[in-house]
């Protein structure tokens, strides 16, 4: 019995992991080297330096803003995951505004729900979170995507091991 167990065990374990990162859905925005690797708290310490960057920034959307030529979303970032999605459980890396040409349906883009865009460095603002200072990197956006429920949980294994093992239906 031991014989056959080992072997087993052996294939098992890679097939396990394989089958897991099947289900991880692919990147919405395609990557390039050229790509500014810096947070948006680093980026507002410098912004000379990202000057005209490409970024592919997500987060949690603070406030939406509409202007007469365009709108502006404030957005708490935090780091991405391999499929782009942001991940909320991580420390946020500061906040940045999206500017979007014309007009933006704040019910499209409700206040908590999460992100995810790619655009060009345009400088910084200073604002105010709060009561407190702060100066806030602008991206120009080129596309935005604000995630579902269901896409957030799609590619996330329902199996959860503990004492014993379940399998969750959502």
């Amino acid at each position: 019995m031991r014989r056959l167990v080992r072997p087993l065990s052996r294939l098992l374990a890679p097939l396990t992991l394989l089958a897991l990162a099947a289900c991880a859905p692919a990147p919405i925005y395609k990557t390039s080297p050229n790509l500014v690797s810096a947070v948006p708290f680093q980026v507002a310490s410098t912004p000379e330096r990202y000057a005209n960057g490409q970024v592919i920034w997500g987060g949690r959307i603070v406030a939406v803003h509409n202007l007469a030529d365009r709108s502006e979303i404030e957005v708490l970032a935090f780091p991405l995951d391999r499929s782009q999605r942001p991940q909320v459980g991580d420390s946020g890396n500061g906040r940045f505004i999206a500017v979007m040409h014309g007009f933006v349906e704040p019910m499209d883009y409700p206040e908590g729900a999460l992100m995810t865009l790619t655009g060009t460095l345009a400088g910084s603002r200073a604002g105010k979170v709060g009561e407190a200072d702060y100066v806030f990197p602008l991206v120009k956006v080129d596309q935005a995507h604000r995630w579902t429920r269901q896409e957030l949980e799609s590619g996330r294994s329902n199996v959860h091991f503990g004492i014993g093992v379940g399998v969750g239906i959502h």
